[in-house]
């Protein structure tokens, strides 16, 4: 998953508007308001470490430095600033042009942007009650500060004269297209609405950007609650001593000594289940599991998320779309919802088909040693594991000696990027870090230029949201003179002390798949900052992190990290033959709990605003909506139920398709290098060249074009997933 730097979400400014610099009086304008900038600064307090540019190379964040209490004196300074700003590019007397209008526009808010970026950072990575308070008290205060701007009537005309005489003003093409976008964005942000309409907006985007906070939060506090406590060691039967050990520090931490605690993760099936012998227990982690958020209580998210998609529909309605779905796909590759629902609609009847075929394996299994039920969701990954190690010779714990995270990540992740693409990494101490076990990479080009920063934020914590992302510290741009700084966050379970991090291949290909998104920020090279790396539409965003993934699987990758730690045996033949065999294994089940999840977004975004269920309602409009697009499998519920989906209440509403329309492309894209001779070189300075670079500078799909010579095929994905 991409994690956009909030402040990009809730000031859609920083995301969507753009400048140039392709003479010399756009230069001289660009030093000039970076002095302006600058100098504003100094009104801060000399103590706050927002005050100047870091020190550090690269713009570098001061972790070490900043506290609490610096965050809301520099966001209400940033957002002064940048609302002077503004007021300069509107109060000019002279008609608009490209450097005295949009590139002020672009580097307004540089001091909001920074403090933005590291406080969303934070508040996903490592909080606590302190930034959880601050964030309650910002998110209505940028929202609004975004409206103060967006709603800019003198600042659109300018925007607007400059769009309609975009064909005589020599723009070169990415300054063309910066156009564009910026006069798009401010129409869909409401510029062109009367006044009356203009103030309800600001109301709802006040209140969503309230309520989003809320559910996130949530979603994290009602984690953290659940936790699983066990009474006995003998209930955790199946579980390797190393897991029983992580359940009793948990629980020791927790003040619960002499316990065991299973935390949970944000999806609906959660690890454990795949090895607890104690079915009783698998049901209740489940059950758990599948109750977050809507089972009553503080943190219960069904009104909220209610709320949310009444406002959401009646602001599309507002802006001129029939509903939310419509208005969040104008500005995707799909385009329509009709698009969507046709490819959802062609991929559920055999993906369902596929889980069918599967449960019936799983229960055959439970028959044949004597179980007296039916199969459940809570039994799912644990037959599946039963009927794998009897289909394939191997189970999942076989695998963990050879997946060392370290070795993981230095002889897979970062070997593979160097054979591709030339890189090498090398590991910095020197750089503060905001929690013990973050990691610092220095990442150096083929000819021993610096590239970029790369940090690495591997385990779970309670102060961490879950899932995994990557987000920008610093984003590359050639106006600002800025190389990238990019980060990955993952959730792997941290083992007790001195233990070795042993990784399931489910992890590991995620560890690939998000350095995807932080090669795509780190490769950016483009002039505008809201150009940079992953800036680009939501169903072509996870395309280059999923065309990472391959190289996990990959034998010159693989045979080069999947070593034993303790002996340093490769990963057998026959048993790696075994692994390669199995990729097409629980497909069926995978497929389905995805396509759940995406059709339940889009049916609740596709609905008007006098549609929407109310908090009791919205539970049982998920289970309709299901059986109605034919999920007639009760043991393969959702990926994540709506009461948790966080990705929806983020940057993801009626837009978690995005994976397996993405996957599209991606199939197609590993194809392409298999057609072309692999891991060379050349290829992969060719996806580096014609897409990974590119950014949002060039419409998505006639990217992907320039790479690949033609439009996507989809049968690529329907082979890869067993549907064809």
């Amino acid at each position: 998953m991409i994690y956009k730097n909030t402040v990009l979400i809730a000031l859609t400014i920083s995301l969507l508007m753009a400048c140039s610099n392709d003479n010399t009086s756009t230069q001289n304008t660009a030093e000039n308001t970076s002095v302006e900038t600058e100098a504003t600064m100094s009104n801060l307090p000399t103590e706050n470490p927002f005050l100047s540019p870091s020190p550090l190379v690269f713009q570098f964040p001061q972790f070490d430095l900043i506290t609490p209490e610096h965050y809301l004196p520099a966001f209400e300074q940033g957002m002064a600033e940048q609302l002077a700003e503004i007021e300069a590019i509107t109060s000019q007397p002279e008609a608009p042009t490209f450097s005295d209008t949009i590139i002020p526009l672009e580097l307004s808010g540089r001091l909001l942007n920074k403090v933005a970026t590291v406080f969303y950072s934070m508040s996903s990575a490592h909080t606590n009650e302190e930034l959880n308070a601050i964030e309650v008290e910002i998110a209505p205060l940028l929202s609004s500060h975004n409206d103060q701007i967006n709603l800019n009537e003198l600042l659109f005309n300018r925007i607007n004269m400059l769009y309609q005489d975009r064909a005589s003003l020599g723009l070169n093409a990415e300054s063309l297209r910066l156009l564009e976008e910026t006069h798009k964005a401010f129409i869909r942000s409401g510029a062109e609405l009367n006044t009356a309409d203009k103030e309800r907006l600001r109301s709802i985007n006040t209140e969503l950007a309230e309520l989003s906070t809320s559910f996130s939060q949530n979603v994290l506090s009602e984690v953290n609650s659940v936790a699983m406590v066990i009474d006995e060691r003998a209930e955790l039967a199946g579980l390797s001593e190393t897991e029983i050990q992580t359940a009793a520090d948990e629980a020791t931490a927790r003040d619960l000594t002499g316990k065991y605690v299973i935390p949970l993760l944000n999806t609906s099936g959660q690890p454990s289940l795949t090895n607890l012998e104690n079915r009783e227990l698998r049901q209740r982690i489940y059950e758990t599991s599948l109750s977050r958020g809507n089972r009553g209580g503080e943190f219960d998210n069904r009104a909220i998320l209610s709320r949310t998609v009444s406002l959401r529909a009646e602001r599309a309605q507002l802006l001129g779309f029939a509903t939310h779905a419509d208005y969040i796909l104008q500005n995707q590759t799909a385009q329509t919802v009709d698009a969507v629902n046709q490819s959802l609609a062609e991929l559920i009847p055999p993906a369902v088909a596929n889980a069918h075929r599967e449960a019936a394996d799983l229960q055959a299994m439970i028959d044949t040693e004597g179980g007296d039920f039916e199969l459940a969701a809570w039994d799912w990954a644990y037959y599946a594991e039963k009927v794998r190690q009897e289909r394939y010779q191997f189970d999942e714990n076989q695998l963990r000696p050879y997946f060392e995270v370290n070795n993981v990540m230095q002889n897979g992740l970062f070997y593979a990027a160097e054979q591709i693409y030339g890189l090498n990494f090398q590991e910095r101490f020197d750089l503060p870090v905001y929690q013990e076990d973050v990691r610092v990479f220095e990442v150096f080009e083929e000819d021993g230029t610096t590239l970029a920063f790369f940090i690495m934020d591997l385990y779970a914590r309670s102060s961490k949201r879950g899932g995994a992302w990557m987000n920008a510290y610093v984003s590359q741009s050639s106006l600002l003179e800025q190389q990238p700084i990019v980060a990955n966050h993952l959730n792997i379970p941290e083992p007790p002390a001195g233990e070795p991090t042993l990784m399931t291949f489910d992890e590991v290909t995620t560890m690939f798949h998000e350095f995807g998104h932080a090669l795509h920020g780190m490769f950016s090279n483009v002039t505008y900052p809201s150009f940079s790396g992953t800036s680009v539409p939501r169903d072509f965003v996870e395309f280059p992190s999923q065309v990472n993934e391959m190289w996990a699987s990959w034998p010159e990758v693989l045979a080069n990290y999947a070593i034993h730690f303790e002996t340093g045996e490769p990963l057998p033949t026959e048993l790696l033959e075994r692994v390669m065999d199995s990729q097409l294994f629980n497909q069926g089940f995978a497929t389905t709990e995805y396509l759940a999840s995406s059709f339940t977004d889009l049916a609740l975004h596709q609905l008007p605003a006098d549609e929407i269920p109310t908090a009791d309602e919205i539970m049982q409009f998920e289970a309709d909506a299901l059986i109605n697009a034919g999920f007639d499998l009760a043991a393969v519920p959702p990926r994540y139920r709506l009461s948790y989906f966080s990705h929806i209440m983020g940057g993801y509403s009626a837009g978690y398709y995005s994976y397996i329309w993405s996957e599209v492309l991606d199939a197609d894209t590993v194809e392409w290098f298999k057609e072309n001779g692999g891991m060379r070189r050349e290829n992969g300075q060719h996806f580096r060249d014609s897409l990974l670079s590119q950014g949002g500078s060039t419409e998505a799909m006639e990217l992907f074009r320039n790479f690949r010579g033609r439009e996507p095929n989809v049968e690529s994905l329907l082979i890869r997933r067993g549907l064809n």
